[in-house]
């Protein structure tokens, strides 16, 4: 008898985002009971196309950790806008001790950059970039931060442009046929107050009289 015939695997549904775990560390809070011990994850994820974000959580377990940094990365997400399948400009930023610049680099380049830089841009999916970090700092947190606030300036450029297309724009003919239809309704309403005003006087003068 062979077992496991007419068996049905699912297959599983790849994630939307890919994530990897840049910095972990244990960190230790005094309290008037003692010591608490609970681990402090950073972690980055991405699509490989063009959105990134990361999070930053703490938990008394690394799973739990992980868990509250992925949802702290969902809300960070980013869009980074490409330009011949790099960056559109050069960017510079500091955060703290950490300073980095990022410049687009030609087709067939890759991505020029190591550590927790590298890992960032891998997981936004940027074909061709390059990044030099100037700052002396090797802490992971501060140097992915750092790269973070870099990419928000793209992030932003990107979000005016679509609010600048999405809105209507007004041209000085039509500005001024609208406000001559103002200036025109007011006089009207005008004239009927006047009117009424005349009719009203002119009823109690008869009155009078």
């Amino acid at each position: 008898m062979q077992k496991g015939r007419g068996r049905k695997f699912k297959k599983r549904e790849k994630p939307e985002f890919d994530q990897q775990i840049v910095d972990l560390a244990r960190v230790t809070r005094v309290t008037k009971g003692g010591k608490q011990l609970s681990f402090r994850v950073c972690i980055v994820i991405g699509d490989r196309k063009n959105r990134v974000g990361y999070g930053v959580a703490k938990g008394k377990d690394v799973q739990i950790a992980v868990e509250k940094a992925v949802r702290q990365a969902k809300k960070n997400l980013m869009t980074i806008p490409y330009v011949n399948e790099s960056i559109p400009h050069r960017v510079e930023s500091k955060f703290k001790a950490a300073k980095i610049m990022i410049k687009p680099a030609p087709k067939g380049s890759g991505i020029i950059a190591g550590g927790a830089v590298r890992t960032v841009l891998e997981l936004a999916g940027v074909p061709n970039i390059s990044a030099k970090m100037i700052g002396k700092t090797t802490n992971k947190l501060t140097n992915v931060r750092a790269v973070m606030l870099a990419l928000t300036q793209f992030h932003r450029d990107a979000l005016a442009k679509a609010k600048s297309s999405t809105t209507p724009v007004v041209k000085k003919s039509e500005k001024v046929i609208v406000n001559s239809e103002k200036n025109s309704n007011a006089k009207t309403k005008k004239k009927k107050e006047v009117s009424k005003k005349e009719e009203k006087s002119a009823a109690i003068t008869k009155e009078k009289k």
